[in-house]
């Protein structure tokens, strides 16, 4: 049986900047950088902007998604990075994120899922 290998990251950013986070535009950029980045495939995105403020985005991906939900009023952005094949390429992709929203506070749980053998 060969391996099916994916890693998905759950991060909770924690004290991100409240204006950065409140603005779609501002997010599309960081999130579709990370990709570039990350050489990751995109698919489609889309971004939601909530009002008076928040922000819903999700990259559809070739090698599955990403996506974010904020909450300005709180500092708070909830990070979810699901990916198959190189483990590095989603690694990468939430380095760049992590580096762009700069948190005071990073939550991050990774869990291999798939067949690792």
């Amino acid at each position: 049986m060969n391996e099916m290998k994916i890693t998905h990251i759950i991060a909770e950013f924690h004290g991100c900047d409240k204006k950065l986070i409140s603005r779609s535009d501002a997010i599309k950029k960081i999130f579709e950088n990370a990709v570039g980045v990350a050489k990751l495939t995109k698919v489609r995105s889309y971004y939601h902007q909530f009002r008076p403020t928040g922000v819903t985005g999700m990259i559809l991906l070739k090698e599955s998604h990403i996506s974010i939900h904020t909450w300005p009023e709180y500092g708070y952005a909830a990070i979810d990075l699901f990916g198959c094949g190189d483990r590095k390429k989603i690694i990468d992709a939430y380095e760049n994120i992590l580096k762009e929203l700069k948190p005071s506070k990073a939550v991050k749980k990774e869990i291999k899922r798939g067949i690792w053998f």
